[in-house]
């Protein structure tokens, strides 16, 4: 298979749907969300693909499709199911595989996996996206630290919306990790938008 990047952030409502946008379509990728949770008329999916222009990408059913909108555990308990990482296997796909989480790294799955595990289960590398505000330096090196005390390659941050270097440069400093590029904050977000956006990005 080829590359596979797993994209998390650093909380919820960062702008993972919309950076796996512009990955999918900057690398002609598949695009896989193994769990979504509510929202199954507009799923990430459907944004995702709603967003891609190019006619290479294919968009891989969820292992785990849970009718409410809370924290997967939770949703998949409201459903009557338990999420088993033994269930969650990689789609067949000779692609670049973008893999889209669902919150951050420590949301649980069940009563013992977290999101962290899943990325461990399906051996890719993670790219971390990271917006400013009050608590983001926290919550990101929080995430990178989590990421590396588990072995987990990182393949770099990406940062959405506005610049805050004071932010920024503090973050890249301590993790040394790779700035694969920035996400601007879009007026409006569209195809031509996303399409736009893929020269910010360097993979």
């Amino acid at each position: 298979m080829s590359k596979k990047y797993f994209v998390t952030g650093i909380g919820t409502e960062i702008g993972k749907t919309i950076v796996s946008a512009v990955l999918v379509e900057k690398l002609n990728a598949d695009y896989w969300k193994p769990i979504q949770s509510g929202e199954l008329d507009n799923s990430d999916t459907h944004k995702v693909k709603s967003l891609i222009s190019n006619e290479v990408s294919v968009f891989h059913p969820e292992a785990y499709q849970l009718t409410q909108p809370y924290s997967p555990h939770h949703s998949a308990a409201l459903d009557g199911l338990s999420i088993s990482l033994n269930q969650i296997n990689l789609p067949k796909t000779n692609n670049a595989l973008i893999i889209e989480g669902a919150g951050g790294l420590m949301v649980p799955l069940n009563a013992k996996d977290l999101m962290i595990d899943l990325i461990v289960k399906l051996s890719a590398e993670v790219i971390l996206v990271s917006k400013n505000y009050l608590g983001s330096i926290n919550h990101t090196l929080l995430s990178i630290e989590a990421l590396k005390n588990r072995g987990i390659a990182i393949k770099g941050l990406i940062f959405n919306g506005v610049e805050n270097k004071s932010s920024e440069e503090i973050i890249i400093n301590i993790s040394g990790l790779t700035v694969l590029g920035r996400i601007p904050e879009f007026s409006k977000i569209d195809q031509t938008s996303i399409k736009e956006a893929t020269s910010a990005i360097q993979l």
